[in-house]
């Protein structure tokens, strides 16, 4: 089953460059390293070999993972978004009804989500949650400690 996800161009593009350049370095680097511990004689007594061989497969496995996600990733036009809504690619500013504090976060897909940053991932709880609000709304957001509840002061586009 296919997973559409939704990004920015700069953000796919992010994601073809490292599939490019695990495909077209690191790849190699893999099997070189499989030759060079190969000729260092028993196989069977080799941890390098064995080493080599499972970093061989998990390198693999990412490129598989980065296939797929580029495969089905989508572009969104920004310009054709609405702007009364939180939506991806929605930069919201949100006010914690117990603390009364002030957060801004950025919307975007599962790979691109960068808390340092203030990106969160539209699949985050916080993000589930804002998603389909307005200015002025009211966001209960289920987390693990109970119900959070953030009012929408602000919505713009990244």
């Amino acid at each position: 089953m296919s997973n559409i996800s939704y990004y920015s161009e700069e953000g796919l593009k992010k994601l073809r460059d490292e599939l490019n350049h695990l495909r077209d370095v690191e790849r190699p680097k893999a099997s070189q390293a499989i030759a060079d511990a190969r000729d260092k004689g028993d196989l069977s007594e080799n941890a390098e070999y064995d080493a080599a061989k499972e970093a061989q497969g998990m390198l693999e496995m990412r490129i598989a993972k980065l296939e797929t996600v580029v495969a089905n990733a989508r572009i969104i036009d920004e310009s054709q978004l609405d702007t009364s809504k939180v939506l991806i690619h929605s930069k919201v500013k949100i006010k914690n009804q117990a603390n009364k504090m002030v957060m801004e976060y950025s919307l975007v897909a599962e790979s691109e989500a960068d808390l340092k940053s203030g990106k969160i991932s539209v699949t985050s709880p916080i993000g589930k949650g804002l998603l389909g609000n307005s200015v002025g709304d009211i966001a209960e957001v289920q987390v693990p400690n109970g119900i959070i509840k953030f009012e929408i002061l602000e919505i713009s586009r990244i």
